[in-house]
């Protein structure tokens, strides 16, 4: 039986990585495969993208959309998961649901900028969910199996609006 001081690889199937600038016999000295003088020789040389002050690649590319630097960051919840606390018993049908009710039960984690609700799954419980947002099916939804659909605004989101 083989013990684990005795253990090794494979022979052949590790190679030793290459030390360079470690002298001439090493065949990888004095310059260490950089060549001679110039930007790339140095260490921390060249940025990404840089061709020499010739407009690169990236900004050549015609440029297309809108990307917003500041987007909301939702938490979605769709009904099948409200559906499965309110079966589980972790979430009561008869007291609003909002964020707090969700993180205390357990479907969400945080609340980030707020909560959108997402129309998969079936409701057969009457809410009362109070969310950031909602797609048009979920609100269809809530509001067939007897319930009311209120967005409310977080108070983070208006706070980073106003400053």
């Amino acid at each position: 039986m083989t013990k684990l001081n005795e253990l090794s690889p494979s022979e052949g199937s590790h190679k030793a990585r290459m030390r360079v600038g470690r002298g001439p016999g090493s065949g990888k000295g004095k310059t260490g495969g950089r060549g001679v003088k110039g930007q790339t020789s140095r260490t921390g040389h060249g940025m990404a993208g840089f061709e020499g002050g010739q407009m690169p690649l990236h900004m050549r590319a015609p440029k297309r959309g809108f990307n917003n630097p500041f987007p909301k960051k939702l938490v979605e919840v769709n009904l099948w998961r409200l559906a499965q606390a309110i079966e589980a018993g972790k979430l009561d049908a008869k007291q609003p649901v909002d964020a707090a009710a969700l993180i205390k039960a357990g479907v969400i984690r945080r609340e980030r900028d707020g909560v959108r609700v997402l129309g998969q799954g079936e409701l057969k419980a009457k809410l009362d969910v109070r969310c950031h947002s909602a797609t048009a099916s979920a609100r269809k939804a809530i509001e067939a199996a007897g319930g009311t659909l209120t967005t409310v605004v977080v108070a983070a989101v208006e706070a980073a609006a106003e400053g």
